[in-house]
């Protein structure tokens, strides 16, 4: 078995690959969150003009944890 790492760039590649999972002829494994986070991290820098600071940071996770701890 080999192991290749490949970005895509056209939805319609997507689509192919996962005819051929569905045909058992390739096995498609998401790489770990921490990465997932990281490219998600850098989306939204890119998109802001400033970056939130430590302290709004912080207040954002402790009232998402306490509505979540709430229910």
């Amino acid at each position: 078995m080999e192991t290749i790492r490949i970005d895509i760039l056209n939805p319609k590649a997507k689509a192919l690959l996962k005819d051929l999972a569905n045909l058992d002829l390739i096995r498609i494994r998401k790489e770990s969150s921490e990465n997932d986070f990281s490219e998600l991290l850098k989306k939204f820098r890119d998109k802001s003009t400033q970056a939130p600071s430590l302290e709004e940071i912080t207040k954002e996770v402790e009232a998402v944890r306490k509505a979540r701890y709430e229910k």
